[in-house]
């Protein structure tokens, strides 16, 4: 492609609206335009690179022996509602009506919709295992759309949904898809990581998300050091292990009433009362849909919200408001408790994180009234508690869960994928069987598997930038090469160029090259800002020595590649950086 010819709109300023690196360099870097709250146009330079991560994902579904379909993006509302997840899902959904005020959803994801399609299609366990694939446009509301095509509302997604026989072959296919994600992010260059995590709305138990490691990622990941360990989880579904503290083998005290005037905060009551936080029981008020629940937790701690939910099983939970809490507790913020608080009468239940509060003795809480709280609190003693859970929101310093030897660590990161073992929640519900080998009706096991290839996109460049703009892994790059002859006016600078360019193109090695009449500089800022991986200046330096410069993005040094051989040294350059992407962890 020559840029005089190409549509390569770039810009010098940030965008206004630009929280993020990768939003910011995409716009700028011409690959995409806004056109609405969490929409947009993917130009050619950005379009090019969408097609090259659906490329390596196809290659690799086709590998794992999935098989392309395509659904329709519009589903009825009578799918959603076999399902149950028509009001499960809640507002992220994008519901129309037609003509007829027929409701349909555009597809956020196709559970509903690929087991419609099987289920009237495939009759017998001989047609076992079987997995179907798309690439295709998502949509999804978002209450507050950012950070570019990270969280949009319209977005390009691998859906890939698994059918088996028994939880055997499900298992099975779940590792080969495992190792399909690890050889597509591979390929695309992205240093990740899979960790455990959270169904959520999607159901099912087992499941993973792949991770590209980005200082920028909204998802904090906890993992073991010890690589023979290699334990690895989102902090919503990380196992609690934070250590009992040593108050629990000393003997009771008598529970006694402090008078702790407008002490509310745990760093308040612990500083007026001259105690540590572990000491503290935390005494929170939760709704869980039209419920509402006590939790408690030691004091210098946190309650993983989502862990409450998933032990509730609410489509959500929120702290309750200072009205609430007094309604309950009696006492106003800051001084609620579990001691003497009704939770058998049926308005409220106390649930408890069973590795900080089960046994405690000794402890703080509030005392159910107003600037005053409770010492000497014993759990079995002066309170009982109706459920325990591990609740616990696990941070760096933990105390691995798996090998119980080493320190957790932390690290942010991009979710770009999640597999996931659904088993027969779809199949279930929506009454999709097929016949066993003895004749009877049996549910489909299921697995389900995304990708989010425009979010991809996104993750490469937070993880592969410097100041300049963004710097491609070379398997995902809009071009392999970029050609900028210091001086299009000149002949001999063009005809080196030329025959560069031409050759590249022939030997299959993608390349762009910069033939505006512009002056160097400025022809150098855009090539760092779209950031192709390989540069190749022809200018009167190296053509006095019969050689052209060759620069890798993100390079200080240059090499200087004789004319006559550069095209052959840059092509075996290219193919062997794929190729060794290519290699499978």
């Amino acid at each position: 492609m020559r840029w005089t010819q190409a549509f390569i709109p770039t810009l010098k300023e940030d965008p206004a609206d630009a929280e993020v690196v990768s939003h910011k360099l995409m716009v700028r870097a011409g690959m995409m335009r806004k056109i609405g709250a969490g929409i947009y146009t993917y130009l050619p330079l950005g379009w090019r690179t969408i097609r090259k991560v659906e490329r390596i994902v196809r290659e690799e579904m086709d590998r794992a022996g999935a098989q392309e379909l395509l659904l329709p993006i519009l589903s009825p509302s009578e799918l959603w509602r076999e399902s149950g997840r028509w009001n499960e899902y809640g507002k992220e959904l994008m519901r129309v009506k037609d003509r007829h005020e027929r409701e349909f959803a555009l597809g956020p994801t196709h559970e509903e919709v690929i087991t419609a399609t099987v289920r009237g299609e495939v009759r017998s366990y001989r047609e076992l295992p079987l997995c179907l694939y798309q690439i295709q446009t998502k949509f999804r509301d978002e209450v507050r759309p950012r950070f570019g095509v990270m969280r949009g509302r319209e977005f390009t997604m691998k859906d890939a949904y698994s059918f088996h026989k028994d939880e055997k072959s499900l298992n099975d296919y779940y590792q080969v898809m495992h190792k399909a994600y690890s050889r597509i992010f591979t390929r695309c260059g992205l240093d990740f990581r899979a960790v455990l995590a959270d169904p959520g709305i999607m159901g099912g138990k087992d499941t993973h998300e792949f991770m590209v490691l980005a200082s920028s990622g909204e998802s904090v990941v906890i993992s073991c050091p010890d690589v023979e360990c290699g334990y690895a989880a989102t902090t919503d579904t990380a196992i609690g292990n934070p250590g009992a503290p040593s108050e629990r083998i000393q003997p009771m005290e008598k529970l006694g009433e402090v008078h702790t005037p407008g002490q509310k905060t745990v760093e308040e009551v612990t500083a007026f009362l001259k105690v540590p936080p572990e000491k503290l029981i935390k005494t929170l008020v939760y709704h869980a849909g039209a419920k509402r629940v006590v939790v408690l937790i030691r004091g210098d701690r946190d309650v993983n919200e989502a862990k409450l939910q998933k032990a509730l099983g609410a489509h959500e939970v929120l702290l309750a408001d200072e009205a609430t809490i007094k309604k309950i507790t009696g006492a106003p913020l800051g001084f609620a408790g579990p001691v003497k608080l009704a939770a058998s009468s049926g308005e409220v239940r106390i649930i408890a994180d069973k590795l900080t509060i089960e046994g405690i003795r000794n402890g703080v809480t509030g005392a159910n009234k107003a600037d005053y709280h409770l010492t000497g609190v014993c759990e079995g003693r002066d309170f009982h508690v109706d459920e325990w859970h591990d609740l616990l929101l696990v941070r760096e310093g933990d105390k691995c869960p798996n090998c119980h030897k080493t320190s957790l660590t932390a690290y942010r990161g991009i979710e770009v994928g999640q597999i996931f073992k659904l088993g027969k929640k779809y199949s279930d519900s929506m009454q999709a069987t097929f016949s066993d080998e003895d004749g009877a009706a049996k549910p489909f096991v299921m697995g389900c598997y995304g990708i989010g290839v425009t979010r991809t996109v996104a993750a490469a460049i937070e993880q592969h930038n410097d100041e300049h703009g963004i710097i491609w892994p070379i398997s995902i790059a809009p071009y392999h090469v970029e050609i900028v002859p210091m001086n299009v006016s000149d002949a001999g600078t063009m005809t080196v160029a030329d025959d560069l360019y031409n050759t590249l193109w022939r030997n299959g090695i993608e390349t762009i090259i910069d033939d505006r009449d512009e002056r160097p500089g400025f022809k150098f800022k855009d090539a760092d800002l779209i950031g192709i991986p390989l540069r190749v200046i022809v200018g009167p330096k190296g053509l006095a020595q019969g050689k052209v410069e060759l620069k890798s993005r993100g390079a200080k040094e240059t090499r200087l590649l004789g004319i006559e051989g550069a095209a052959e040294e840059i092509e075996t350059m290219v193919k062997k950086t794929l190729d060794d992407l290519s290699v499978v962890r």
